[in-house]
């Protein structure tokens, strides 16, 4: 067992909700008509292709459902291997069914292609002539919007029922049961031993139960904070709560819909408030922290009573999409991260990390990471995090971090290179030398520099051209640029 789910090789698919192909063929405005394959009950479609090509494997994501109007078919197709080889691609490249169009090239589906599909069990669909590829495509978007919708919904309710749970009397039973329900399957809390604390739901048989608790033992016995595992057709996932506190929630469910991480996210979060505080006297540390830096104690006297250690990652994280994430959101972030020391404010949110962990990508997010630092830089890592972050957004990273190697800036006594920085930009106002520094962190890309300041490439253009007027520089000279990169490194 490992700490994370080890898929089969097969294509992975956009991480977007699937259609069913069972609701596409219920739609009586396109009147779709399956000819060939396996039932369409249970199979998911993740997005319609229309492709021409004899060969669309190289163009498929997996998921797909295949549209095509028999365009590339040879003439003498039906007598040969044409036939098998193109549905065997379609396969290979992860398809979930292939549409065949009969018009305008023809009034028929080709027998041979009929049998193919039935050989290689891939659904083929008859798409008639008043139904066009476009209205095909549409229907999915549509019936993804509504997953989408009904998902968010669901996720919400989660959320509320969990936190109406953790009121209660009784609230880690309470969130327990609630979780359980909502998972449809069995839910265990584990203590610093192993030992099950408290549980709800449907006890698995034996092997899956004991499964269970051989995962909770990884992350107990690992630094890690979530691992998953499959043991005979049950989805089993465990979360450590808190950071350090030795408790581990585990979840066992005949199923693995996509809002499920979350909601046991939000469980994981408010579990970790309501046994971590006893368990370590953290909230008493970080009060006293609080205290010491409001009473004018500098950062590396108070960290150590945040953690023990003596370095530090600072985390900035938008969500996909962007928006302003609730505090519960937040924390669930910091709890898959491995911290409680999460702040949310405005659009982003920060989180501060011991060194020895390992930030990794979080499904929803973007993530810019700092190096590690003492705590009397984290001032400067919280900016070298925010930069990070503002280049992952441009260039659609999930995690960005400072690459570990020598600069050619440590040749230069600090001092020096700051009063050089300071004099070579000092006609650009911050606003111009951020623009300046992002842009020429992209490479000059004008698009993903607007991306990256969410403003509009124009604008971009003019404050550009601005710093150059300034500057009296050629911002298309190598020399240039580079020199200026060192100054706003060292500014």
């Amino acid at each position: 067992m490992e700490e994370t789910h080890i898929m089969s090789e097969t294509p992975a698919v956009p991480p977007t909700p699937s259609v069913p192909l069972s609701a596409l063929l219920a739609r009586e405005d396109l009147a779709l008509r399956q000819i060939a394959g396996p039932p369409a009950t249970g199979i998911a479609v993740h997005s319609a292709h229309t492709s021409e090509m004899s060969d669309p494997y190289p163009y498929m994501l997996g998921g797909e459902l295949l549209l095509t109007a028999g365009v590339h078919i040879p003439e003498a197709a039906g007598s040969g291997t044409y036939f098998d080889d193109y549905v065997a691609r379609v396969v290979e490249a992860g398809g979930a069914a292939l549409g065949f169009g009969l018009a305008p090239v023809h009034d028929t589906v080709p027998r041979a292609l009929v049998i193919a599909c039935e050989a290689y069990h891939l659904p083929l669909l008859e798409v008639p002539p008043q139904t066009t590829f476009s209205g095909v495509a549409r229907a999915v978007w549509q019936l993804m919007a509504q997953a989408r919708v009904a998902e968010l919904r669901r996720v919400t309710e989660a959320q509320q029922s969990l936190a109406a749970a953790a009121a209660r009397p009784d609230p880690v039973p309470s969130v327990l049961r609630q979780l359980a329900q909502r998972v449809g399957g069995r839910t265990v809390l584990y203590g610093p031993e192993g030992t099950e604390i408290a549980a709800a739901g449907r006890a698995p048989d034996e092997p899956v139960t004991r499964a269970l608790t051989d995962l909770a033992h990884v992350l107990l016995t690992r630094a890690s904070t979530t691992a998953t595992d499959t043991v005979a057709g049950t989805h089993l996932s465990a979360y450590a709560l808190g950071a350090g506190h030795g408790f581990v929630l585990g979840v066992a469910s005949p199923r693995r819909d996509p809002g499920d991480h979350t909601i046991a996210s939000v469980a994981a979060v408010l579990l970790s408030l309501l046994t971590g505080e006893h368990q370590s006297g953290t909230g008493a540390a970080r009060s006293s922290a609080l205290v010491r830096l409001l009473l004018g104690a500098p950062p590396q006297e108070v960290t150590p009573l945040l953690g023990g250690t003596d370095r530090w990652l600072v985390v900035h994280a938008v969500p996909q999409p962007p928006g302003a994430p609730d505090p519960v959101t937040a924390s669930a972030l910091g709890a898959a991260l491995g911290s409680p020391l999460v702040d949310a404010a405005d659009d982003v949110v920060r989180v501060l990390l011991p060194a020895d962990r390992d930030p990794a990508p979080q499904p929803g997010w973007t993530l810019g990471v700092s190096a590690p630092v003492t705590p009397d830089a984290l001032p400067s890592a919280d900016i070298q995090a925010a930069r990070a972050l503002s280049r992952a957004r441009a260039t659609r990273t999930p995690l960005l971090r400072p690459a570990p190697r020598p600069s050619l800036a440590d040749l230069v006594p600090p001092a020096e290179a700051e009063s050089h920085a300071r004099a070579l930009l000092a006609p650009l106002t911050p606003p111009l030398a951020e623009t300046l520094r992002t842009w020429l962190s992209l490479h000059g890309s004008w698009d993903r520099t607007a991306v990256a300041l969410s403003v509009h490439r124009n604008t971009v253009r003019q404050r550009i051209a601005r710093c150059a007027a300034l500057l009296g520089a050629d911002l298309d000279d190598p020399d240039v640029r580079m020199e200026l990169w060192f100054a706003l490194r060292q500014a």
